[in-house]
């Protein structure tokens, strides 16, 4: 009997040393578990405010582009219109318009793009926004309410070229010829605007660019050209063609850098810069470098 009480007694300690056991097992493991979704709240709130100060970034970033998306200045031009754009000798674009732009874009902390572009299309382009602005020897004269516009940087007039053996000297004696003019030009708006002059052409005609009007002229498709007195002066100069510009004119205008519509943030630092270029004397040196004088108008 007393031997089967200590057996009995000896079974209950070990019951409750193995209760014991299981209890502090269980307590380990909540504890581990409250640690590990405590680490993982931690974790959690860590990435939510990684998060928040990324999106308290963005917009400082946005703000130091400029104005303009993804840090680059891209500029609408006609590659068919030296010398203020073309495609020069090496394949690649240049002009003076081109390295103007180039230049404003550097001290801009921006990437320079120059964007080709029909230049019928021209609005659509900029509308889309595939361009920031357009520059290429355009003309702000009968625009000024289309586009935000810099400040004139260049004087221009739409003349009239024709071949020196042609006879031609006086706009009267244009009367019953062939003229051919840029479509979408500031020179094909002049005519339109004279209908009493355009009234005595024989045949008044577009083409998309003047480099194919100055073929056509050579070959005698055509009578005359209208076209800027900029452009039409550096072409007969590089071709080396015995042509010559009309005394008479057509228009005088100016020569800007035309935005959209509203961009003042973007026109602001351009004419600034602009107008930084003029006092610095980097403006007269290309124009000297393109035209042999300084034609620029800003500043003076």
């Amino acid at each position: 009997m007393k031997k089967r009480v200590m057996v009995m007694a000896a079974a209950l300690g070990l019951m409750a040393m193995v209760s014991g056991c299981s209890g502090q097992a269980a307590g380990n493991t909540a504890a581990e578990t409250a640690e590990t979704t405590g680490k993982a709240a931690n974790t959690t709130a860590a990435e939510a405010d990684a998060d928040t100060s990324a999106d308290t970034k963005a917009p400082e970033t946005e703000a130091s582009l400029a104005g303009t998306a993804g840090g680059t200045f891209t500029v609408g031009f006609d590659q068919e219109f030296p010398p203020m754009g073309f495609v020069g000798d090496d394949g690649e674009y240049t002009g003076f318009d081109l390295e103007v732009a180039k230049e404003v874009a550097k001290r801009l902390g921006l990437e320079f793009v120059p964007q080709p572009v029909d230049w019928a299309a021209k609005d659509m382009e900029l509308e889309s926004g595939n361009i920031d602005c357009i520059w290429n020897g355009f003309t702000m004269t009968g625009r000024e309410d289309d586009y935000t516009w810099t400040e004139a940087y260049m004087a221009n007039q739409q003349v009239f070229v024709v071949t020196a053996e042609s006879g031609i000297k006086t706009l009267a004696e244009l009367a019953g010829k062939v003229v051919e003019v840029q479509a979408e030009s500031s020179a094909e708006a002049a005519l339109k605007d004279d209908p009493d002059l355009t009234g005595t052409f024989g045949t008044l005609q577009t083409t998309p660019d003047y480099n194919t009007a100055f073929m056509d002229l050579q070959m005698g498709a055509v009578d005359a050209i209208a076209m800027d007195e900029v452009v039409a002066r550096f072409q007969i100069e590089q071709r080396q063609v015995d042509f010559i510009v009309l005394d008479e004119t057509l228009a005088a205008e100016n020569y800007a850098v035309g935005f959209k519509k509203g961009n003042d943030t973007l026109k602001d630092q351009v004419q600034e810069q602009l107008e930084a270029l003029a006092a610095d004397g980097t403006l007269a040196k290309i124009s000297e470098k393109w035209f042999d004088k300084d034609i620029t108008t800003i500043g003076k």
